[in-house]
This record gives structure tokens, C-alpha cells and sequence, in this order.
């Protein structure tokens, strides 16, 4: 699998809203920096994402002008705008921000996310 098909699995899995998908592409090293807070554990990044499922109800996912600023053998960094919308108390919502995220290649070829860095824009 290549770096962009890893974005695009990942932005796939989490627009699941299980994060036993979610987990399959992340780093067991993955750190994510978001506006509120900081996750250094896979279960805080679980916490933090099963708790924002339950307040954005069917919420969806998205990347928009995707740039791969650095790739080498070892890793990939892409910059993109985020976007979400879903239900929050039965109110239709929507938003964006600024993302970037690292991925890391594993010796078994695959490519996984080790930092995700969310912020408004």
C-alpha cells in the first residue's frame, strides 16, 4: 500500500465510527496534537475520538487539497484542510481546520500514521 492510499484508509476508517478500524492504521507510537488536547496512547486517541462520534452524530470526515510536502523511504507528511459535518443535539453542523499528518513505513511494507496535528484554521 502506498502513503496516499494510507490517507485514504485512514479517512475511510474513521468515517466508520470504530475504532478498531481506525486502529489498524495508526502507529502504536502515534501521537496526536488537537486543539483541546494532547493524545500520546492509542487509548487516549480512542477516548478522544469514540467521544467526538457520541457529540458529532453521523459525522463525516474529509480532506480537501491534500499536499505531500516531505516523502522518503521511511515516512510521508501531508498538509490538508479538514472538514466535518454531522448532527450535534439534532442541529446540523459543519466546520473545518488545518491537519497534518506523518505516516511511518513498517518493515512489512505498510505505511501507518504516527502524528496527526489538528488545529483551526
Amino acid at each position: 500500500m502506498s502513503y496516499e492510499k494510507a490517507l485514504d484508509q485512514y479517512i475511510s476508517a474513521t468515517n466508520t465510527h470504530d475504532f478498531n478500524n481506525v486502529r489498524k492504521v495508526l502507529h502504536e507510537q502515534a501521537i496526536y496534537w488537537f486543539s483541546d488536547k494532547t493524545c500520546t496512547t492509542v487509548s487516549e486517541i480512542q477516548s478522544y475520538f469514540e467521544n467526538a462520534w457520541n457529540l458529532i452524530k453521523e459525522e463525516v470526515y474529509s480532506a480537501e487539497d491534500v499536499k505531500w510536502i516531505t516523502v522518503d523511504e521511511g515516512s510521508a507528511t501531508c498538509i490538508y484542510t479538514y472538514r466535518y459535518e454531522g448532527y450535534y443535539k439534532s442541529k446540523f453542523v459543519k466546520g473545518s481546520g488545518r491537519a497534518t499528518n506523518i505516516f511511518k513505513k513498517e518493515e512489512n511494507g505498510s505505511w501507518k500514521l504516527i502524528h496527526e496535528h489538528l488545529s483551526s484554521l
